[in-house]
């Protein structure tokens, strides 16, 4: 036991091949087996081997529904957020990696700002101004207005795109905007000096070195778009405008497991090839390298009279992608019709009010138990697979940098990074498809806190080992010889040298995950039920019954969490999401 590392790989890769690769396995079996409900239909004995489930799917009546149009309506949603997110994340970019606009650093973290909050907090606000009358409940702002929006305004595409656009622009301010900040200016001068036209040297020059990068963010975004649930969610089911991830919803609460299997399938097998892609394109901007000198290669160009201009465009996109949407929330919350701006219709009664004219919420979100104990099941539950996901993680760095079984290790390695492959709402049919009915001495844990913790910790499981990962490979052997010199075992060495000099790695593996389980939706509407919602869930309930002053009032709590999370985490691991663009 003084050199354990080989029986932790090995007992850890038991543990993953359970809570990684055998969901996966099961929930791809499912698709070849009769599924119950399909039994009688079928002539089929249950479990069976079949290709009915294909069929239905693929080439059946129902097939347009289930798949086909779902699958347009993702890649045409996911094109449209790309192309958007390209055009002002890359005038973002520039404007704050290689301009003077007034605010520059204060723009580089604002402006990122949309993506530490839930995906579906701007299309929460989107519905709350351009709801219609088409699906019943209470009018929309500009209904109220005297307005009525259309539906294509209201529901659908449109919105759908543009609101996945705003929240994932920051991949390609972040991406873009560092590849900016490396690149030496002295091409562009001596570009320049030789004649060429600004068109020419973006053409030629600019970007032919930033295609990778932008390339990556891109494929990040449509990888995003694929597994995207809230969105979707909120502003086409009312329009029955489903993507992927909605099918794969309404076929899972439907029963439909063979179904939802081959939906699964699909989307893993996208995700999968759109994240090979970005792999690939890392690796390729590798060979990419300008060389100047270090006061060259940041110079900001002076935008002269374009300065006010720019700088107050930068504004605007934070305005439209931040202020206005929590502007919006917040007015809703304390609004008893939305819309109205009379100053008898404004209460506090959605926050901290009693005896509400409502079924099942008579109290304000504040005085609300069901609100409190979502509250602490998200803290509770995301906490413990957040730590259990960070020590882990440790642990694999440490197994895969140490361990003389140099298969184990890289069967840890690629193991525990399967499920970034695996977008969210796949990953939870995966775990619903295994954990739901009993395994031997394991039972059923569907309904219960384990499955989401489980989910939670397996999720985050690639951010986490890559931590530890990278953490154990900057730390040498020398502290760790020495202690054993003295004497030391494996555990004390590790208590008392590793983890003392690995705080920091181990903090972020703990504190991102954390983040991240906060305000994740894709991965737990599936696997939380009343008794064990968290916040998110807890607010898409409430969106579902129609109250949606309660459910606003959620998600702004949800999002100041996420928020000061965020800030909490950049403070406490010493690190920012805008280093990379000066801020």
């Amino acid at each position: 036991m003084r050199e354990p590392t080989a029986v932790i790989g090995i007992l850890a890769a038991i543990l993953f091949t359970y809570l990684i690769v055998a969901p996966i396995v099961s929930l791809l079996a499912d698709a070849f087996r009769v599924q119950f409900a399909d039994s009688m239909r079928i002539g089929q004995s249950a479990g069976a081997f079949t290709f009915y489930n294909l069929a239905r799917v693929f080439k059946s009546i129902v097939a347009p529904d289930i798949l086909w149009y779902p699958l347009i309506h993702t890649i045409s949603v996911a094109l449209g957020a790309m192309a958007i997110a390209l055009v002002a994340g890359g005038i973002m970019a520039w404007l704050i990696s290689r301009t003077d606009i007034l605010g520059r650093k204060w723009f580089a973290t604002a402006l990122i700002v949309p993506y530490m909050l839930p995906s579906w907090t701007i299309a929460l606000a989107w519905s709350a101004v351009f709801l219609n009358r088409t699906v019943g409940g209470q009018p929309g702002w500009m209904e109220s207005l005297g307005f009525e929006p259309p539906d294509w305004l209201a529901y659908g595409q449109l919105p759908i795109t543009v609101v996945l656009a705003l929240h994932y622009t920051p991949f390609v301010i972040l991406l873009f905007g560092n590849a900016l900040r490396s690149f030496d200016s002295q091409l562009e001068d001596s570009a320049r000096m030789l004649g060429a036209r600004a068109s020419v040297v973006a053409r030629r020059i600019i970007i032919p070195l930033m295609r990778p990068s932008l390339l990556s963010a891109l494929t990040l975004i449509f990888a995003k778009c694929l597994g995207d649930f809230g969105v979707a969610y909120i502003l086409g089911a009312p329009v029955k405008y489903d993507v992927l991830a909605t099918s794969l919803f309404r076929s899972v609460t439907a029963r439909q497991g063979g179904e939802a299997a081959v939906l699964a399938g699909v989307i893993i097998l996208i995700g999968t090839i759109s994240v090979l892609i970005d792999a690939r394109l890392v690796r390729e901007a590798r060979r990419f390298v300008t060389i100047g000198s270090k006061g060259s290669m940041n110079r900001a160009q002076r935008l002269g009279s374009w300065r006010l201009p720019m700088s107050a465009l930068a504004a605007l996109m934070f305005t439209v992608s931040v202020a206005i949407p929590l502007v919006v929330l917040f007015l809703s919350t304390v609004m008893r019709v939305p819309g109205q701006f009379a100053f008898d219709n404004f209460t506090w009664d959605y926050w901290i009010g009693h005896d509400l004219p409502t079924t099942a919420l008579s109290t304000g979100i504040l005085v609300t138990p069901d609100f409190w104990q979502a509250a602490w099941n998200s803290l509770w539950m995301v906490g413990i697979a957040a730590v259990c996901a960070g020590v882990l993680g440790v642990l694999v760095g440490y197994v895969v940098v140490r361990t003389p079984l140099k298969s184990i290790g890289a069967y840890l390695r690629y193991v525990t990074f399967l499920p970034y492959l695996v977008p969210g709402i796949a990953f939870a049919a995966a775990c619903l498809s295994i954990f739901a009915v009993p395994h031997g001495p394991i039972p059923a844990l569907y309904g219960t806190a384990a499955i989401l913790i489980l989910a939670l910790m397996a999720d985050q499981m690639p951010f986490a080992s890559r931590a530890g990962i990278s953490a154990m490979m900057q730390l040498g052997k020398d502290p760790e010889e020495a202690a054993q010199v003295a004497g030391a075992g494996w555990w004390k060495r590790l208590v008392k040298v590793v983890i003392p000099i690995q705080k920091g790695p181990l903090a972020a593996g703990i504190l991102l995950p954390f983040i991240s389980g906060l305000k994740g939706l894709s991965l737990v509407i599936m696997l939380a039920t009343p008794g064990t919602d968290l916040l998110t869930t807890y607010a898409i309930r409430l969106a579902d019954f129609g109250y949606s002053q309660a459910a606003d009032a959620v998600v702004l709590m949800l999002s100041a969490i996420a928020f000061f999370g965020t800030l909490f985490l950049q403070k406490a691991t010493k690190t920012s999401l805008a280093s990379g663009l000066g801020g």
